[in-house]
């Protein structure tokens, strides 16, 4: 028996590193996971609000001011590079939501897919035309007047474009699932182009009977 309990304590001594080794990997390699996850996660939010929107209209800026002879000879073309523009920073769905507005409740997921695919043609097409008089002007950022302290929170950049003729933009951006930045609606000169299509859009409710896809069918 004295000999029997020998060896166990034996055995037991021998593994007992073997044991404590394997505890130490697997908690490296839990916090590891931990590390790569908050690593990833602090990548996939990567830019602040206004980053994304500086980021966003410059590159719009500079596309417009490149494609401008294509908006008289080329025009399709024109309004293609634009829309490949908006597509990095909008969130044409939101977008939708945003125009539907008390309506959206009603729509179903293709309808509410559907309404964001014309929408972006809309907007490319709205957006494009307005930005071909574009030759350079000076691009001010505003200071937000009203900042959040909730980090999360919808954030307005405000803008302004200084030249003969000054011209405002207001982006409304929010953060998505996958923690990044993206425009839901936009204001230009004043005119903020979610109440103004949910103007339209409400119309057409009425003289559609609340037929959202009669409504989709007559959007012009």
């Amino acid at each position: 028996m004295q000999q029997a309990s020998e060896r166990i304590n034996a055995f037991q001594s021998r593994f007992s590193p073997l044991r404590q080794n394997r505890f130490f990997l697997g908690a490296v390699f839990i916090v590891t996971l931990c590390l790569l996850f908050a690593n990833g996660r602090a990548k996939a939010q990567g830019l602040s609000a206004v980053e994304t929107a500086e980021l966003g209209v410059n590159t719009l800026l500079a596309t417009a001011l490149e494609s401008k002879a294509l908006f008289l000879n080329d025009r399709e073309s024109y309004f293609a590079a634009i829309e490949a523009d908006l597509e990095s920073f909008v969130d044409f769905t939101a977008v939708a939501n945003v125009v539907m507005a008390r309506y959206a409740a009603d729509a179903t997921p293709a309808q509410t897919q559907r309404f964001a695919t014309i929408l972006k043609t809309t907007l490319t097409r709205f957006y494009g035309a307005s930005l071909v008089s574009y030759n350079g002007e000076e691009l001010v950022f505003l200071p937000n007047p009203n900042p959040s302290d909730d980090p999360r929170a919808d954030t307005v950049v405000s803008m302004e474009l200084r030249g003969d003729i000054n011209l405002q933009l207001r982006y409304q951006m929010f953060i998505t699932d996958e923690d990044t930045w993206k425009l839901k609606n936009l204001s230009l000169a004043g005119i903020n182009l979610g109440r103004q299509y949910y103007s339209q859009f409400s119309a057409l409710m009425s003289e559609h009977d609340n037929d959202i896809d009669a409504v989709l069918d007559n959007w012009r």
